[in-house]
């Protein structure tokens, strides 16, 4: 294997999701923690919100994915593995990110759970006021 050869990795985040993904040229196989994508997503919308940075940048089955991936929902998992794929090529080509970032796939989704507070049933929700 040369240096050209080599995959490229990068990391994606959503919630508490993150996605570790390698790419590397070959016929668009891709493998999310050791099984089929289409069995590990289910859903079509998934499976397009994962080939969604190919489609934008007109590369499908042009790279091989390996994806590990854990924590958070199925829907994080493909959005953190959507988040890295977008890294992953940027990495490849400087000029993809011109397209991929007005599409926000370049964004990672800040948004998480609101831990619990001490002394409240919930991260903002209070115990119910008695006046007397």
């Amino acid at each position: 294997m040369t240096a050209t050869e080599a995959p490229t990795c990068a990391t994606g985040r959503r919630k508490t999701s993150v996605a570790r993904v390698w790419l590397t040229e070959g016929t668009g196989q891709i493998t999310i923690n050791g099984r089929p994508f289409e069995d590990y997503f289910p859903s079509i919308d998934l499976q397009n919100s994962v080939l969604a940075p190919f489609q934008a940048i007109s590369a499908m089955n042009k790279f091989d994915l390996k994806a590990n991936v854990n924590g958070g929902g199925v829907p994080a998992q493909a959005i953190a593995i959507r988040h890295a794929v977008s890294r992953a090529l940027t990495e490849i080509d400087a000029e993809h990110r011109k397209t991929l970032k007005p599409l926000g796939f370049l964004t990672r989704d800040p948004r998480m759970k609101e831990r619990k507070k001490a002394g409240q049933p919930g991260a903002r929700k209070r115990f119910q006021f008695s006046k007397r």
